[in-house]
C-alpha cells in the first residue's frame, strides 16, 4: 500500500484531519489575504476615486468567481472519484481522471476567455456596474479572463494533489502564488516615487519612513495583471510536481481523451460546489442590481465588496478544513470504513464551528477598525459597520454547512451536494434580498444573510443526521 494511501486508512483522524487540512487552511488564508491586498491597495491608490475602484473590483469579483468554481467543479468532482478509486486500490481508473481533469479545463477556460471577452460589457452591467464603475471593472476582467486558463489549472489540479493525500503541495501552490501576488501588486498598482504609508499611523499607531517605488502605475489594471502573473507561478509549480514523479499519480496522454463516464461523474459530482460558488455570482447580481433600486449606490456596492473580503478570512479556513476533510472521507467511504468517515465529519464540526464563531465576535467588535484599511471614506466606512454587524448575527452556524456539504461531494452523492450546495444562497438568499427590502428598505437585504443563513443550517441538520443514520448501520447506498 502506498504510504499516502496508508495515513489515510489507518492514521488516527485527528492527526490526519491536521496533516491534511493545516496546509490547506494555511493556503487559504493566505489566498484570502491576498484578495484583500488587492483591495487595500487600490483604494489608498485611487485616494478621492477609492469608492468606485473598490465598487469595480466588487462588481467584476463574481463574475472571477463563476471562472474559479467551474475550475473547483472540475476539480473537486475530479478528486472525489480519484480519492475513492486509491481506497479501492484502482489506480488506473485515478489517472484516467486525472487526464480528463485537465482536458476539461483546457476546454472550459478556452471557452471562458472568448465568451467574457466578447460580452464583457453586458456581464458586468449585469452584474451592477454603473457609469462611473464600469470603466475600473473592465479594466480589472479583462485581464483576469485573459489569465483564466492558469486560474483554472492551478484550481483543480491542486484537488486533483490533495486527493492523493499530499496536501503540502496543495498548500505551497497557493503559499507560492499568494506571496508573489502580494510581493508585485504596489509595483503594478502604485506610479513611480515615494510612497507614503499615513494610512497605517492614523488606523494603527504605525510609523513608516516613506520610500521610493519603481512602478507602472496602472491602478485596478495592475492589480489583476499581478495577480495573472502570480496564478501562471503556481501553474508552473504544479506542473513541476507532476512532471517531477513525486506524485503517485502518472499523467498519460492517452487519458487526455475525455471519457464520458468520468465526465459525466465529475460534473454531476462537481455541481455542488459550482451551485455553490456561481449561486454567489447570481447574489451579487440580484443584491447589487437591488442596492441600485433603493438607493444604495456605489456606496452600497462597495460596502458589499468590502464586506465579501472580510467574510472570506471567516470561510476560506473552513474551506481549509473541509478540503482536508474530503480525501479522508472519500477514501474511507471507498474502503467501507463508515465509522472513520462519521468520526472525522464530526471532528469537523467543532472546528469549523469554532472558526465560525471567532469570525462571528471580530467582526462583530471591530468592523469600523476593519473598514477603515480600506479607505478613509466616512460614508463608507459608517455604512459598511452598519451592515457588517447585520449580515454576520447567524455566521457561527456556517461551518456546520460546509461541512454537510463536502461530506456529500466527497461520498459522491451529487443531488444532496447539489441541493445542500446551492440552499444557503440561491435557495434561500435571493428570494430573501427580493422581498425583504420591500419591507425593510436597505436593511432588507442586510437581514436576509442572517435568515438564509439559519434556514440552509436547518436544511443541512436534518439531511446529514440522515446520513449519519446510514453510515451507522454500514448501509450506505450507491452514489447518486
Amino acid at each position: 500500500m502506498h504510504e499516502r494511501s496508508r495515513l489515510l486508512a489507518d492514521e488516527s483522524i485527528g492527526k490526519l484531519l491536521f496533516r491534511l487540512s493545516a496546509p490547506a487552511t494555511i493556503g487559504m488564508l493566505v489566498m484570502a489575504l491576498y484578495n484583500l491586498v488587492d483591495t487595500v491597495f487600490v483604494g489608498q491608490a485611487l485616494g478621492d476615486n477609492s469608492v468606485q475602484g473598490i465598487a469595480g473590483i466588487a462588481v467584476a469579483f463574481p463574475v472571477m468567481m463563476i471562472v474559479m468554481s467551474i475550475a473547483l467543479a472540475i476539480g473537486i468532482g475530479g478528486a472525489s472519484i480519484i480519492s475513492r478509486s486509491l481506497g479501492e486500490r484502482n489506480s488506473e481508473k485515478a489517472e484516467n481522471v486525472m487526464g480528463n481533469v485537465l482536458s476539461l479545463v483546457l476546454i472550459a477556460s478556452t471557452f471562458i476567455c472568448i465568451f467574457g471577452s466578447i460580452f464583457i460589457t453586458p456581464i458586468l452591467r449585469l452584474f451592477g456596474a454603473t457609469d462611473t464603475i464600469l470603466p475600473y471593472a473592465t479594466e480589472y476582467l479583462t485581464v483576469i479572463l485573459y489569465g483564466s486558463i492558469f486560474f483554472m489549472f492551478a484550481l483543480a489540479m491542486n484537488n486533483v494533489v490533495r486527493a492523493e493525500g499530499n496536501a503540502k503541495v496543495a498548500m505551497y501552490t497557493m503559499l507560492v502564488s499568494a506571496i508573489v501576488n502580494i510581493l508585485i501588486d504596489p509595483i503594478f498598482i502604485f506610479r513611480s516615487g515615494y510612497i507614503e504609508f499615513n494610512f497605517l499611523a492614523d488606523k494603527f499607531g504605525l510609523v513608516i519612513e516613506p520610500i521610493y517605488m519603481y512602478g507602472f502605475g496602472m491602478g485596478v489594471k495592475g492589480a489583476a495583471v499581478a495577480t495573472v502573473l502570480a496564478q501562471i507561478i503556481g501553474a508552473l509549480f504544479l506542473l513541476w510536481y507532476f512532471a517531477s514523479g513525486n506524485s503517485s499519480l502518472r499523467f498519460h496522454t492517452k487519458n487526455l481523451i475525455p471519457r464520458w463516464n468520468i465526465v459525466k461523474e465529475s460534473v454531476s459530482i462537481g455541481m455542488g460546489p459550482l451551485a455553490r460558488n456561481a449561486s454567489s455570482s447570481l447574489v451579487v447580481i440580484v443584491l447589487n442590481n437591488i442596492l441600485l433600486a433603493y438607493g444604495g449606490g456605489d456606496v452600497s456596492i462597495a460596502v458589499f465588496g468590502v464586506a465579501n473580503r472580510l467574510f472570506m478570512f471567516t470561510f476560506m479556513p473552513m474551506y481549509g478544513i473541509v478540503q482536508g476533510l474530503q480525501p479522508i472521507v472519500g477514501f474511507n467511504y471507498g474502503a467501507k470504513n463508515f465509522s472513520r468517515v462519521i468520526e472525522s465529519v464530526k471532528l469537523s464540526i467543532f472546528i469549523t464551528t469554532a472558526m465560525a464563531t471567532l469570525g462571528f465576535l471580530i467582526l462583530l467588535v471591530f468592523p469600523e477598525q476593519l473598514f477603515n484599511i480600506f479607505t478613509s471614506d466616512q460614508q463608507l466606512i459608517a455604512s459598511g459597520k452598519y451592515a457588517t454587524r447585520i449580515m454576520i448575527l447567524a455566521l457561527p452556524l456556517v461551518g456546520f454547512q460546509v461541512v454537510g456539504t463536502s461530506l456529500y461531494q466527497a461520498i459522491g452523492k451529487a443531488r444532496p451536494s447539489f441541493l445542500l450546495a446551492m440552499s444557503r444562497q440561491l435557495l434561500f438568499l435571493v428570494p430573501l434580498v427580493i422581498i425583504l427590502p420591500r419591507f425593510f428598505n436597505l436593511n432588507g437585504v442586510w437581514m436576509a444573510f442572517p435568515l438564509s443563513d439559519s434556514l440552509s443550517f436547518l436544511l443541512t441538520l436534518v439531511m446529514v443526521i440522515k446520513e449519519f443514520k446510514l453510515l451507522t448501520g454500514e448501509t450506505a447506498v450507491p452514489s447518486s
